[in-house]
């Protein structure tokens, strides 16, 4: 299980400081899908990072019984200098896996070619986009965090990633953060909206987006 109890987070600025998250509670479960809508800068991403363990709050308390992911995105965050297989070696030596189980899944995914041991700055965008995902998958967490992302490339491409993520790993846990209700209902089983730093939970989607459309909502 993932719980957050009474998580807050605030920010420095030039006019003070700024609550980003007040006290916000969360449970999630083996294998449950948790969509979390919340309009642009409501601090979905700083949640996710928060649960994820990149960023720490400010007060609060924090328990995980699962594994997690690090927060899923269609880009790569180090050195244009690595390669493919560098950024792969590195996230497998950071999670304490085996590299070489992994190699053949990533290079056949992503379909890199030759370009697999390049310098990834002399990747295309959508190169870099289909490394990152398939690294992604490569380390097999009991929970996905999903910031975001719902394409990439073509539409072979990403059937290939729902595929990936959605059917074959159907029985794990996600978090999915979004603005876009559709994405959330197509995949969550229960929903909740981050508004003005307080975390609305629903026991359904259409109760999350009742609230999170209603229009004198400030979410």
């Amino acid at each position: 299980m993932i719980a957050l109890h009474n998580v807050s987070r605030h920010f420095a600025t030039r006019h003070g400081p700024v609550t980003v998250l007040d006290q916000v509670d969360l449970k999630l479960h083996p294998g449950e899908k948790l969509g979390i809508l919340g309009r642009n800068g409501a601090g979905k991403s700083t949640l996710i990072r928060i649960i994820s363990g990149a960023d720490q709050p400010s007060s609060g308390h924090i328990a995980r019984s699962m594994s997690v992911s690090w927060p899923l995105a269609f880009s790569v965050g180090y050195a244009g200098s690595l390669t493919g297989y560098d950024y792969l070696r590195f996230v497998c030596r950071v999670y304490g896996v085996s590299i070489e189980d992994r190699i053949d899944f990533v290079k056949d995914f992503a379909e890199l070619g030759r370009y697999f041991i390049e310098p990834v700055k002399n990747y295309s965008s959508g190169m870099a986009a289909r490394l990152a995902f398939a690294v992604s998958m490569a380390i097999d967490f009991d929970c996905f965090l999903i910031d975001e992302i719902v394409a990439v490339g073509d539409s072979r491409f990403n059937d290939k990633c729902n595929e990936e993520l959605f059917v074959k790993r159907k029985h794990k846990a996600m978090v999915i953060v979004s603005h876009m209700p559709t994405y959330i209902e197509m995949h969550c089983d229960r929903a909740a909206v981050l508004d003005a730093g307080k975390l609305h939970a629903f026991d359904s989607t259409d109760e999350a987006f009742d609230f999170y459309n209603q229009p004198a909502s400030a979410v």
